[in-house]
């Protein structure tokens, strides 16, 4: 947990004055009704909120500091609803859906809620995080925690919290899996930063899952480079394979202005001292691609600008490729024909070739997914070409697809070009209702013409796609 910033303490202290000489706050203690503390909420928790999202954005990792804060009596239990709720889902859970830890953090929440004199009107909105909290923590957990509660109505209630069903995996995951979309819009990720090598390995998986959740959700970043520094100069990390996976992640999405000559020490000394790194690396750019860290021409070209270029590895040779392509254009003839050679010359199941293709079909899934369907012709082209020269000028985007087809012979890309040219043919026929406009019918001529082609569909499957069905007729009564 870090100490937070000053300029939050401050404010914090301040909404607690704020609170504490309140009208309505003198109303409630006057008639210690639940309209007067639903008034409490209605006043304060915008703001407590408004300071939550402000730390979680530029300083998430104070957030378990700012939320203990807010245990304090004179918040009144305000917010702590979803104080208590973020403390479940932070927790890293394993396939059985348990909590692989104890969670410390869940406890404090629900022993503060446990001695809060408006527990009365709170506890209706946290039997929820109670039962899930509960049943992802052992028995024992569960127990222990219950008997240190004093106060017999919450002891009771807490108790009532253990629901016997969520011991069969099936239900455990499936309401886990129901609350988390509940929180789905709120930002409560934070994590540590392992110290020790015991640290780095019971820490790590918790800390890469919120590092990926900030890259993926384009959050401030800048807080974190003391951390990220003390972690990748730790010399007894060096070795270990979380520290490749943090140096990458670093390396390609987070900003490097003004410590350009820091890591690139960093990295190009793991390229010498790191054994298998060419292998690894590319490892886990297939791994974090398929966790939705997109392999794009910001991400590559961060990397490409650190690279000592006196290291000819694969890494060398896979950046620099990927500069042309991202320069001229995957579609210019350099770009093609670069890939063909460099794609010639590595084993075609290898990681770094799964990489390219993957890059490559990044490019047409952002062209294809935000193609308006009006213009469907950047696809299909022209059906109609008045000369042999006209055909081969065509640059429909589909004659692209099919060089890469050609050069990669992979099964697995032509079945995400197919699934993605699927999508837009559907979103097509969607908009283009009446068969007999050039339209659905120039859409209907490119896939006839080139699916079956392609192997995207049979030709069966295609008459299918477009076939008229009759409306049946009422029968007469």
């Amino acid at each position: 947990m870090e100490k937070l910033d000053q300029k939050y303490q401050i404010e914090l202290d301040s909404l607690r004055g704020v609170i504490q000489s309140s009208d309505v706050l003198a109303t409630y203690l006057d008639d210690e009704e639940e309209a007067s503390y639903q008034a409490i909420r209605e006043a304060f928790e915008p703001q407590i909120e408004n300071l939550y999202e402000r730390v979680a954005e530029d300083h998430p990792l104070q957030l378990t500091t700012l939320e203990s804060a807010l245990l304090h009596t004179d918040f009144e239990g305000l917010y702590l609803p979803k104080v208590l709720g973020f403390s479940v889902l932070r927790g890293e859970i394993d396939s059985e859906y348990h909590y692989r830890r104890p969670q410390d953090h869940f406890k404090e929440v629900l022993l503060a809620l446990a001695d809060s004199s408006n527990f009365e009107w709170i506890k209706n909105k946290i039997g929820q995080s109670c039962q899930i909290g509960f049943s992802l923590s052992s028995e024992i957990w569960v127990s222990n925690l219950i008997n240190q509660v004093e106060n017999k109505k919450v002891k009771h209630f807490y108790e009532s919290m253990i629901n016997d069903k969520f011991r069969v995996l099936s239900a455990r995951k499936a309401a886990y899996d129901g609350y988390f979309r509940q929180f789905t819009h709120h930002n409560y990720h934070s994590a540590e930063f392992p110290k020790t090598i015991g640290e780095l390995k019971t820490l790590f998986s918790s800390l890469e899952k919120f590092i990926q959740y900030r890259i993926k959700h384009d959050k401030i970043n800048q807080s974190l480079l003391p951390n990220f520094k003390e972690f990748l100069n730790n010399e007894a990390f060096k070795k270990e394979e979380e520290y490749l996976r943090m140096l990458i992640l670093f390396s390609r999405y987070f900003p490097h202005a003004g410590h350009e000559d820091w890591i690139k020490g960093i990295l190009n000394s793991a390229r010498t001292n790191i054994p298998d790194f060419n292998e690894l690396y590319f490892k886990y750019l297939l791994e974090i691609e398929s966790k939705g860290l997109k392999l794009d021409k910001e991400s590559d070209l961060n990397v490409q600008k650190l690279l000592d270029t006196t290291l000819q590895d694969d890494l060398m040779r896979y950046s620099s490729l990927i500069e042309v392509i991202h320069q001229k254009g995957y579609i210019h003839e350099d770009a093609i024909e670069a890939t063909r050679n460099f794609y010639e010359n590595h084993a075609g199941l290898s990681n770094i070739n799964e990489s390219l293709r993957h890059t490559i079909y990044g490019h047409f899934q952002q062209l294809i997914a935000n193609l308006p369907e009006e213009d469907y012709k950047v696809l299909t082209g022209s059906e109609h070409k008045k000369s042999e020269e006209e055909a081969v000028k065509d640059e429909s985007i589909s004659r692209f697809m099919k060089l890469y087809m050609d050069i990669f012979a992979n099964q697995e890309f032509n079945i995400r070009l197919r699934d993605l040219s699927m999508g837009y043919v559907n979103k097509c026929l969607k908009k283009f209702t009446d068969k007999r406009s050039a339209h659905y019918q120039d859409i209907k001529h490119f896939v006839m013409d080139k699916f079956p082609e392609w192997a995207f569909m049979k030709e069966k499957e295609v008459a299918e796609l477009f076939k008229t069905r009759r409306k049946r007729k009422p029968g007469k009564g």
